[in-house]
């Protein structure tokens, strides 16, 4: 028998509290009396609130999740190919000299998908998703075919610093999104999605690259990424309606009905004609042609842009964000150090072609598919164990033990590469090693990504911007000093991230134990006293 769910109590009553910005992902997820779980954020009456989308929202959830890995496969996927383009662009040098030469390539690329991100989002909180959407994949199909026809090496650096840039849009408007359209329980599954489809795309891409680069040349890998990417544009054009929606001082579903109904009314619910007749003013379901306009007119908050632009340079201060941030960027990080140096390693310890080395990220793909599970649903679950002890009550820290697989996975992933390839063991120890990186980056990088959001809900763009701006900056370093440090021998450079990467996901134990004085403690530092957000960004929760 399915748990019975409620709709929360009305909004106003938590936003007009003097105290609402101190919640902080402090809130009672299950009823006190009953059990059941409480939905938040509460939804509306309105036929058109995206809470109440039943299976779409999954579509939604799916094609945001694809045009991540769309992003990241034309970011990183190329580099399968970088010996095929360092001869092209330097056919008389050496490859010591060309490759690092055609690195800046996909470095500037990675580097510009994560600060671009700083841009992006006040534009999508303030005039909504779609609009961003739509422009930035333009852009970002238009770079791909740019950097395909480029024969310059200023051409190429060029056209793939602006798809790198157009790229970091769908990376930060994922979970704006989903965060749109899920309540705060289901929220985990989907959010692991996401986090596997950052890792993922890159896997992906390496593997569909390589196979390119059998018969073809790598600028075929542009030809068909333009493809796919086109093919994602006419998906979000025509079936991605606007997901931002306004829940300040909105009439929500109070009705006695509904509060016992047997199965979450996620799509709407039934509601006694009664109640419904006696709310006024509930708007008309939208019409399909309607939902296909370019920006439907609304400014989603008074903030200026300037004010979301700075705040993540505060957000990183707080220490829930800076943990999280710290561990985006080693486990992320460390996976773009595989990857830039992958190839090379392959070829040096097993002789593999680069299709070879492209076909081991199939177990990235393996790893990042049980990251999912093990990611999304488990942590919900660990989450609500800790609820159901704490009397309903749910605090962010709830979900963080969850985060002990990856604990283990990362380092034990690190060692595996690192030891293999030096050692020259046999090749499926390294690709173990990249099965368990990537699981640790969609297992561990959800856990901790979705604690921040709960714990700073209202602010949840700035709080993504700040992790992924940073974890780019973090891995475009990785990417020029992973070659100097594998010099002293790949086994001591990949123990060494291994102890970095344990020691740092290990700071979840002191935020699970002091996690909720230091939320409400470092929000009082007069050093991040600009970071407060206005009533009109909250959402209830």
């Amino acid at each position: 028998m399915e748990e019975r769910i409620e709709i929360a109590p009305a909004l106003d009553e938590v936003i007009h509290s003097p105290h609402h910005w101190h919640t902080l992902g402090h809130v009672r997820l299950r009823d006190a009396e009953t059990n059941k779980i409480i939905l938040l954020p509460p939804p509306s009456l309105d036929p058109n609130d995206p809470l109440r989308w039943r299976a779409y929202k999954i579509w939604i959830a799916i094609l945001v999740s694809t045009a991540m890995v769309m992003c990241n496969f034309m970011a990183a996927g190329p580099t399968i190919a970088m010996v095929s383009v360092a001869k092209s662009y330097f056919p008389d040098e050496s490859p010591d000299v060309s490759i690092p030469k055609v690195a800046y390539f996909f470095n500037n690329s990675a580097l510009a998908q994560g600060v671009g991100n700083i841009i992006w989002v006040p534009i999508t909180i303030k005039y909504g998703r779609r609009p961003v959407y739509i422009f930035a994949f333009v852009v970002y199909f238009f770079m791909i075919i740019g950097s395909g026809a480029a024969t310059t090496y200023a051409g190429e650096i060029v056209t793939r610093l602006f798809l790198g840039l157009a790229g970091g849009a769908g990376e930060c408007l994922a979970p704006l999104t989903i965060t749109d359209i899920f309540f705060l329980h289901e929220r985990g599954l989907y959010m692991a999605i996401y986090n596997a489809a950052l890792s993922t795309g890159v896997a992906f891409g390496s593997v569909i690259s390589g196979l390119i680069t059998i018969n073809h040349g790598w600028r075929v890998i542009y030809w068909v990424g333009a493809a796919l990417v086109g093919s994602t544009l006419l998906c979000v054009v025509f079936f991605f309606p606007e997901t931002a929606y306004e829940r300040l001082n909105h009439n929500l579903t109070a009705d006695p009905a509904a509060l016992h109904t047997e199965k979450a009314p996620i799509g709407g619910g039934s509601h006694s004609e009664d109640h419904e007749a006696g709310i006024t003013n509930i708007p008309r379901k939208m019409s399909y042609l309607k939902t296909l306009r370019l920006w439907d007119g609304r400014r989603y908050t008074d903030e200026s842009l300037w004010k979301m632009i700075i705040r993540p340079i505060g957000l990183i201060i707080l220490p829930p964000v800076f943990w999280a941030t710290i561990v985006m960027s080693v486990t992320i990080g460390f996976l773009v150090a595989i990857s830039s140096n992958i190839a090379s390693a392959m070829q040096s310890a097993y002789g593999f072609k680069a299709y070879q080395a492209g076909l081991c990220y199939i177990a990235a793909i393996l790893g990042s598919l049980l990251g999912i599970l093990l990611g999304g649903p488990f942590s919900d679950w660990v989450a609500d164990f800790f609820t159901r002890r704490n009397g309903g009550i749910r605090e962010p820290e709830m979900r963080l033990p969850a985060i002990m697989l990856a604990v283990v996975a990362s380092p034990l992933a690190l060692l595996l590469y690192g030891f293999g390839i030096q050692n020259q063991m046999h090749w499926v120890v390294p690709t173990m090693g990249l099965f368990f990186i990537s699981f640790a980056v969609t297992q561990g990088t959800n856990v901790s990504f979705t604690y921040c959001i709960d714990s700073y809900r209202p602010i949840a763009g700035e709080v993504t911007v700040t992790q992924l701006a940073f974890k780019s900056c973090f891995g475009f370093l990785l990417s020029f000093y992973t070659n100097v440090w594998v010099e002293k021998g790949y086994g001591l450079a990949y123990g060494e991230m291994a102890a970095i990467s344990g020691g740092c996901l290990l700071l979840w134990i002191p935020l699970f134990i002091w996690g909720r004085s230091i939320r409400r403690s470092s929000l009082k530092w007069r050093v991040v006293s600009f970071i407060s957000w206005a009533d009109d960004r909250e959402v209830g929760e």
